[in-house]
C-alpha cells in the first residue's frame, strides 16, 4: 500500500513540474539572446494562412504517435490556422521555436500536450487553457507535431498562368479618365474579412466602389503614373484596378503563389508602369510581371544560405519589396536569411541580383526623404537596417528597441538632430527616431538620437507629412482595450512634450466592439489624417478623419459595406512614398 501511494505521489509531483519542465524546454527563443515573445507579436502573426485549405500530403513516420489521415488533416488544418505565422510553414521555426519530429519526439506527447495546453513564458499562447483548444484537440496537435512536416505544394509559371487573366485589354481601356473624381486623393482601404477593398473618394468620402481581392488584402500600390492600383491578398491573389475607368474596377488578376504580403511597380526613369513585382511566403519566391497586364515573366526563388551562420534555409519568405529611384531595380527583403535583394530588371534574360547582407527577419520598412536609403526592420534582432540604394551596399545595421515595425516609417525633421526617419515597436513603447543626413548631420546618421515614450507595445504603424507637425503612432495590438482604441499624437516642434492621446475608438461611436485604431494616414493636401476603426466582422467598423491641425474629430464613415478595415492607402502618397 504504501509502494502504492508513493507511485502516486510521485505520479502527482511530476504532473505538476511539467508546465516547469515545459517552460525551460521551450523558453530558449528562436535565436541566441533574443528576448521572449510579446503578446502584442502573438497576435500579430495569429492570422490564419491561406495554406489550410491547401491538401498534402501525409508522410507516415512509425515512431511518431499514430494518426488517421482525417485526424493529420485537422491537425494541419489547426496548426496553419494557429502556429504557421510564428513556427514556419515547414516547421523549422521562426518567431517561435522549431517543431521539427528531432525535437518533438524527444519530448514526447505527454509534455507537449501540457506546453499546448499551458503555454510558456517564450510567449507560446495557452491555448488550452484560453478556451481556443479543447483538451482532444490539444492531444490532436501533440501527435501532430510529431509527425512529419507536409509540405505545400509549389507553385511554377504553369499554374500561375492558369490563374492569370486579363479582364479589360490594355488597348480596351481608356485613353484618358472617365471620371471626375480627383485620383490622386482616393484612398484604398482593406476590408480584410471580406476579400474586399473600398476605393474612397478622399473630397467626399464617399465609397466609389467595393473591389473583390483576394482574401486580406495586406497592401495596396500604385504604378509610377498613379493610373493601376495593384493590391495582394495573404492568399497570394494580385489584383489590378484602372483609376481611369468611370467606375474603378478590376481589369487583371493572378495569383503568384499560395500566400503571399508584397507587390511593387518598377519606378526607374523609362520603366514606369513597365513591370510590377510581387513576393511570395509560399512558395519562397518572388515573380516578376508585365505593368499593365500581369502577365508573369520571371520567378526567382529564394531558398538559400542565412546571414551569420550561413545555414541552408528552405522557407525563406519575402518580407517586403520597393522600387529603387536611382537604378531600374526592385529592393527585396528576404525575411529569414536575413537578405536584401538588389533585383536589376534591365534585362529579365540575364537577369542580375546583389545580394546584400543585413540580419535576420526582415519585415517592413520605407525609403528616407531623400529616396535613397532604404530603412528596414530586422523584428526579431531588434535592428534596422539601411540600404544605399545608389550604392547598392549596406549603410548600417541600427540597434533599436524590441521587434521594431515600422510599416513605411515617417520622415520630419527634428529640431535638434535634423532629418530623422521614425519606427515605433511591436514589443515596446519606445518609438526610434533614426538620424538620416550623412552630410549636413554627420554625427547624427546612421544611429538612434531620440527614443520617445508612447502609450504601450503593439504599434503597426507611425506616420506624419512634410506638410504637418504632428507624429501619429497607433497601438492595435496592446493588450489593452483603452490603449487599442486610442492614437498618440506628438508635436514635432517640442518632442520632449509627452503626447496627446486622442480617444478615437470612442468618437467613432460604434457601441460595442474591439475598435482597435490602425493605419494613420494622410490625404495628399496633409490636413487630414484619417484612421480605420477595427473590429470584428459581425461588429461595426468605420474610418474616423481627425483635423491635422487641430487634432479634432472631422468625420466619421460609418457605411456598413466598411467591414473590418485595416489598411488604407492614399493614391498620391502611396505613387510618390510621402510618409
Amino acid at each position: 500500500m504504501k509502494s502504492r501511494k508513493s507511485a502516486m505521489l510521485a505520479l502527482v509531483l511530476a504532473t505538476a513540474a511539467l508546465p516547469m519542465a515545459v517552460s525551460n524546454v521551450f523558453a530558449q527563443p528562436t535565436q541566441p539572446g533574443r528576448a521572449p515573445v510579446t503578446e502584442a507579436e502573438i497576435r500579430y502573426q495569429a492570422g490564419g494562412s491561406p495554406l489550410a485549405q491547401e491538401d498534402m500530403h501525409q508522410n507516415i513516420n512509425p515512431k511518431a504517435p499514430a494518426m488517421t489521415k482525417a485526424e493529420f488533416d485537422k491537425g494541419r488544418q489547426v496548426y496553419f490556422e494557429r502556429c504557421a505565422g510564428c513556427h514556419g510553414v515547414l516547421r523549422k521555426g521562426a518567431t517561435g521555436k522549431p517543431l521539427t519530429p528531432d525535437v518533438t519526439m524527444a519530448k514526447g506527447t505527454e509534455i507537449l500536450k501540457v506546453f499546448i495546453k499551458y503555454g510558456s513564458p517564450a510567449g507560446m499562447p495557452n491555448w488550452g487553457t484560453s478556451g481556443e483548444l479543447n483538451d482532444a484537440e490539444v492531444d490532436l496537435m501533440a501527435r501532430y507535431i510529431q509527425q512529419e512536416p507536409p509540405t505545400p505544394p509549389e507553385f511554377g509559371m504553369a499554374q500561375m498562368k492558369s490563374t492569370w487573366k486579363v479582364i479589360i485589354a490594355p488597348d480596351k481601356r481608356p485613353k484618358k479618365k472617365e471620371n471626375s473624381y480627383n485620383i490622386e486623393n482616393i484612398f484604398s482601404t482593406t476590408l480584410r474579412d471580406t476579400g474586399e477593398v473600398a476605393l474612397i473618394d478622399g473630397d467626399t468620402k464617399k465609397i466609389i466602389n467595393i473591389v473583390k481581392t483576394g482574401y486580406a488584402v495586406h497592401i495596396s500600390r500604385l504604378s509610377a503614373s498613379g493610373r493601376y492600383l495593384f493590391v495582394i491578398g495573404r492568399d497570394a491573389k494580385i489584383n489590378m484596378i484602372d483609376l481611369w475607368m468611370a467606375k474603378p474596377d478590376n481589369v487583371a488578376e493572378i495569383r503568384v503563389g499560395l500566400e503571399a504580403r508584397s507587390v511593387d511597380t518598377s519606378k526607374f526613369k523609362g520603366y514606369e508602369d513597365k513591370l510590377a513585382i510581387a513576393g511570395a511566403y509560399w512558395p519562397p519566391q518572388y515573380t516578376i510581371m508585365n505593368g499593365d497586364t500581369l502577365e508573369p515573366l520571371k520567378i526567382m526563388a529564394t531558398r538559400g544560405m542565412t546571414v551569420g551562420d550561413q545555414e541552408f534555409h528552405p522557407e525563406p519568405r519575402v518580407a517586403s519589396i520597393v522600387a529603387s529611384h536611382f537604378k531600374p531595380e526592385f529592393v527585396v527583403s528576404v525575411k529569414e536569411t536575413g537578405k536584401i535583394l538588389m533585383v536589376n530588371y534591365k534585362d529579365l534574360e540575364n537577369i542580375t541580383v546583389t545580394e546584400i547582407g543585413a540580419a535576420k527577419f526582415l519585415h517592413d520598412g520605407g525609403w528616407d526623404s531623400t529616396k535613397r536609403y532604404f530603412m528596414v526592420a530586422a523584428n526579431q534582432s531588434n535592428k534596422v537596417a539601411v540600404i544605399d540604394a545608389k550604392e547598392g551596399k549596406l549603410t548600417k545595421l541600427v540597434d533599436v528597441d524590441k521587434i521594431p515595425h515600422p510599416g513605411r516609417g515617417a520622415n520630419f525633421i527634428d529640431p535638434k538632430f535634423g532629418p530623422v526617419w521614425a519606427t515605433g515597436h511591436l514589443g515596446s513603447e519606445k518609438i526610434a527616431l533614426i538620424g538620416t543626413d550623412p552630410i549636413k548631420h554627420k554625427a547624427n546618421a546612421w544611429k538612434v538620437v531620440r527614443m520617445l515614450d508612447g502609450q504601450g507595445g503593439g504599434n503597426l504603424f507611425i506616420k506624419t507629412h512634410p506638410k504637418s507637425k504632428n507624429l501619429w503612432v497607433d497601438t492595435p495590438l496592446n493588450p489593452d482595450p483603452k490603449i487599442a482604441q486610442s492614437i498618440a499624437v506628438y508635436d514635432i516642434a517640442n518632442l520632449d512634450k509627452a503626447p496627446e492621446i486622442l480617444p478615437i475608438g470612442d468618437w467613432a461611436n460604434l457601441g460595442e466592439g474591439a475598435k482597435r485604431i490602425v493605419q494613420p494616414e494622410y490625404n495628399k493636401a496633409g490636413d487630414e489624417i484619417w484612421f480605420a476603426v477595427w473590429s470584428a466582422k459581425n461588429q461595426k467598423s468605420a474610418l474616423v478623419v481627425v483635423d491635422d491641425k487641430t487634432r479634432k474629430l472631422k468625420a466619421v464613415l460609418n457605411d456598413p459595406r466598411l467591414i473590418t478595415p485595416t489598411g488604407h492607402f492614399n493614391v498620391y502618397n502611396t505613387t510618390h512614398d510621402v510618409y
